[in-house]
């Protein structure tokens, strides 16, 4: 059953209608209502359109943290074939907010990294909302140093609203495990590619991005700060996150022109929610295309194409992809 956020309602009207015409061919087999039926499920088709090509900031943000919207395990299922599953971080605990593991995308061995959310409460209890903790960074730090070390490209699948704030993340360094999950991807000696394909929310989403080439999902959002939070910050309360978000450039699109990502993968229509596997398969498409790419690089070049693409951040045009920058 679809679940329809709030600016969907002309859709979600349509829709039900449709559903109330089929239902009633249905139950009556002489009376033929396929002409109306292809005439509205064409309205709809256009009107879903339409909605999604004039989406604000706040609605993409409602979009990335839809409900039904598809998490890692969607797109190991989807995307990659071969999982391994590995976990603990040889020093704490296992933390299921982050997973990791060996996997294969189109035929090629990688390190796969990335949130998973859940996608009903007890799975996202037990994920932690996708919230990691110093252990799952740390997890993370181990196993890109594997990858490292056994010559596999590493991929990252970037979704949660933040790392945990709890007292116990604080009390095991949380700051220090982000630091040192940053340190590790910028240090790599292979190639490195991160997807936002959800919200990509401050130092817990950069732990995991900081990569020669990082995707974003259509509809996905990416900043330093929610936009509930930096509305609570500036106007003392979070009722005024749509002119936050507006402000943020946190949208594929700003981040795209402004060069903090690098390529836009497009979505199904109406959202990644709408067809997880669709979305799952062009996102494999794109990040195979990616690490092609990549492929050959010696690791000073790999790391050379991390440092000036994080040092030419802020200057609000895209970074020069290898060409020294000006004063450098």
């Amino acid at each position: 059953m679809i679940s329809y956020l709030d600016f969907e309602k002309p859709v979600a009207e349509l829709e039900a209608r449709i559903n109330e015409l089929r239902a009633a061919a249905a139950g009556d087999a002489q009376v033929d209502i396929s002409s109306e039926l292809r005439r509205l499920e064409g309205k709809s088709a256009e009107l879903l359109a339409a909605t999604y090509a004039q989406l604000t900031p706040w609605q993409k943000t409602q979009v990335a943290r839809h409900p039904a919207r598809p998490h890692f395990r969607d797109y190991v299922a989807h995307a990659f074939e071969e999982f391994v599953p590995l976990g603990g971080d040889r020093c704490f605990g296992e933390d299921r907010a982050i997973m990791g593991g060996f996997a294969t995308l189109g035929g090629r061995r990688i390190m796969l990294l990335g949130h998973e959310k859940g996608h009903d409460t007890q799975t996202r209890i037990a994920h932690n909302f996708g919230m990691g903790k110093p252990e799952g960074y740390r997890k993370a730090v181990r196993l890109m140093e594997l990858a490292g070390r056994f010559g596999l490209p590493v991929v990252t699948l970037v979704d949660t609203s933040g790392a945990f704030p709890g007292i116990e993340a604080e009390e095991r360094g949380q700051a220090e495990a982000i630091a040192r999950s940053t340190e590790a991807c910028l240090a790599l000696p292979v190639p490195m590619v991160a997807a936002i394909v959800g919200e990509g929310g401050s130092g817990g989403a950069v732990a995991l991005a900081s990569t020669e080439r990082v995707l974003m999902f259509e509809h996905a959002v990416y900043s330093v700060i929610s936009p509930e939070g930096c509305a609570s910050i500036l106007w003392r309360t979070a009722e005024k996150a749509p002119q936050a978000a507006e402000a943020m450039k946190l949208t594929a699109q700003d981040l795209k022109a402004l060069g903090v990502i690098d390529r836009i993968v497009p979505e199904p229509p109406g959202g990644a929610q709408r067809d997880p596997v669709a979305a799952a398969q062009a996102l494999g498409a794109a990040l195979g295309e990616e690490l092609d790419a990549l492929a050959g690089k010696s690791p000073g070049q790999l790391r050379e194409q991390r440092e000036e693409r994080f040092l030419g951040l802020g200057e609000g045009q895209p970074t020069s992809r290898g060409k020294p920058r000006a004063g450098t």
